[in-house]
């Protein structure tokens, strides 16, 4: 095993793809259930890991598995349409998944650990989001045994069958013997999800060999444990039911592009000694699609396909391989007509099936910036486009600074996207999350038609801060300074503890409290000291815990 004190004397993690790259899935749609059923099988190369050092045995997983399951789960949404449901298989006997690679996870920093176990989850909730807004149910046929990670795939999937064949089980084995948590929501998802009773998961969670057949449907772990010879039908008569009760509606197929070496609508520069990175996001500069069949005919080089995507490839890029960008400046530019026109055409036909995945993807990518570990300061200046969706960066930022322009050339704009289409993790639009204490100003602002000027915009409380063109280059410079020189420790619990307010679901469990704990476990010596769990998995010596609770 090799030991990555640093992730900077590695090469940079990319992740587009292509199922014609891909080393650990398959992505096949076959002719049974006329077409509607998708089959996506792991079968995972030992070999083949994202980084060397550690094999990749019996189907378990490292970032580069899951960076192939992320753009399968979105090329089934754009270039798949007819697909109604989903299915997890295995191409290894006996083995469904093992989970996340113990030898990567002891091997890596712990940035690239916290990270992993974030892109996991967020993969893992855009299955659920299939199901529930695009009508792409999923089950998880576990011929084989499920264990850690495995088993939290399937947990996210809407079905579980495992075979009764003696010796197929289902655990969470995380705590017993690597002294950490199963980190892609596998506890919250029992309770929350499944409403496994709570002692039963206490038990489950705590078993390293888990539980098997009539005992895991018994305490609803897994849905149904048919006998090996049933196995097949049962997968079978689950999948047509599916198919049977989905609402997704049909679209043309858009081909999901790469995007290539340049990007065209995002700009994201580098300040490594100020660890500070500007993202600029540009609006579309000529006319766009106005309705459905313009937009697949366009495809995805249409801005609201491209735009947003780049948008989301530079935010993974700073995630994974940027660790040292504390504060991000958060810019926009273009004509703000033109993304009120784009933001129009979606609220107008946002019945369509391929309208729906479009307004599903800008939303993923925002959810994404919400979960940024970064300080996000949006800059808005005669010239920016906060308008309509793009006005969602700015209402993600954890402060908004707005140019207070004499000539009035500094603008924001609402639209039909700030009202719904687009919410955050607890289920509230940025607005109504800005605005807990006061709602009724949500509409308030809604109801500002036309250019807002940064006097109505501090008046509508849309503004952090508005200096006046003598302050605004020592304010702003003054700020990204002081921000970059606090605990990044601390910024980062604080950043997530403040976006999130008002009720609290499933999601912000994971991210909010899962994950915190998650990433203090990963820096406890019980988990990775000397003689932590984790490093000394796979060894003859037993680890030596600090009884202490803390």
């Amino acid at each position: 095993m090799v030991a990555h004190a640093d992730d900077s004397s590695l090469p940079p993690v990319r992740f587009e793809t292509h199922p014609d790259r891909y080393r650990h899935w398959r992505l096949e749609v076959p002719p049974e259930h006329g077409g509607a059923v998708a089959r996506l099988v792991l079968d995972v190369k030992e070999g083949e890991g994202l980084r060397p050092g550690y094999p990749l045995k019996l189907n378990s997983y490292d970032l580069g598995v899951d960076i192939e399951l992320a753009d399968a789960l979105q090329r089934v949404r754009f270039e798949h349409p007819e697909v109604k449901a989903l299915v997890f298989t295995s191409g290894k006997d006996r083995i469904f998944c093992s989970g996340a690679n113990i030898y990567m996870l002891g091997s890596s920093t712990h940035g690239f650990k916290v990270n992993f176990c974030k892109f996991t989850n967020e993969t893992r909730l855009y299955l659920e989001e299939m199901s529930a807004e695009s009508g792409i149910g999923s089950l998880a046929a576990l011929a084989g045994t499920s264990s850690g990670g495995g088993y939290e795939l399937a947990v996210a999937c809407d079905e579980i069958v495992l075979v009764d064949d003696g010796t197929a089980a289902v655990s969470l084995p995380e705590a017993p013997l690597l002294g950490v948590l199963p980190g892609t929501g596998g506890l919250t998802r029992l309770v929350d999800k499944r409403k496994v009773r709570r002692d039963l998961a206490d038990v489950f969670s705590t078993v390293a060999e888990g539980v098997r057949g009539k005992r895991a449907v018994e305490w609803a772990i897994v849905d149904e444990a048919p006998g090996k010879k049933d196995f097949d039908a049962a997968v079978k008569r689950r999948l047509d039911a599916m198919v049977a009760r989905s609402k997704r509606k049909a679209f043309k197929a858009v081909k999901l592009e790469p995007l290539g070496a340049e990007r065209r609508y995002v700009t994201l520069e580098l300040d490594a000694a100020a660890r500070k990175a500007t993202l600029t996001m540009r609006a579309p500069e000529g006319p766009q699609p106005q309705t459905p069949d313009e937009l697949a005919k366009a495809g995805s080089a249409a801005w609201a396909i491209r735009a947003w995507r780049e948008l989301d490839d530079a935010l993974l890029d700073l995630r994974f391989n940027h660790p040292q960008t504390g504060v991000i400046a958060l810019r926009t530019s273009g004509d703000p007509a033109q993304v009120l026109a784009v933001d129009a055409m979606l609220a107008k036909h946002r019945d369509d099936g391929l309208v729906r995945e479009v307004t599903l993807l800008i939303k993923r990518v925002l959810k994404r910036l919400d979960n940024s570990a970064r300080s996000l300061f949006a800059l808005s200046e005669p010239g920016s486009c906060f308008a309509g969706s793009m006005l969602e960066i700015a209402l993600a930022a954890d402060r908004l600074y707005m140019l207070d322009d004499p000539d009035g050339r500094n603008e924001l704009r609402v639209s039909p996207m700030n009202a719904g289409p687009l919410p955050m993790g607890n289920g509230l639009t940025r607005l109504q999350s800005r605005f807990l204490r006061e709602p009724e100003r949500v509409a308030r602002a809604l109801e500002l038609s036309g250019p807002i000027g940064t006097p109505a915009a501090v008046a509508a409380g849309l503004v952090t801060f508005a200096p006046d063109d003598i302050d605004w280059d020592d304010e702003v410079r003054i700020a990204f300074e002081e921000r970059a020189s606090l605990s990044p420790d601390a910024m980062t619990g604080m950043e997530a503890s403040l976006r999130y307010g008002g009720p609290e679901t499933m999601e912000t469990k994971i991210f909010g409290r899962l994950t915190a704990w998650q990433n203090w476990i990963f820096q406890r010596p019980n988990a990775v000291g000397p003689r932590g769990a984790l490093t000394l998995y796979g060894k003859p010596e037993r680890p030596e815990f600090d009884f202490n609770r803390t």
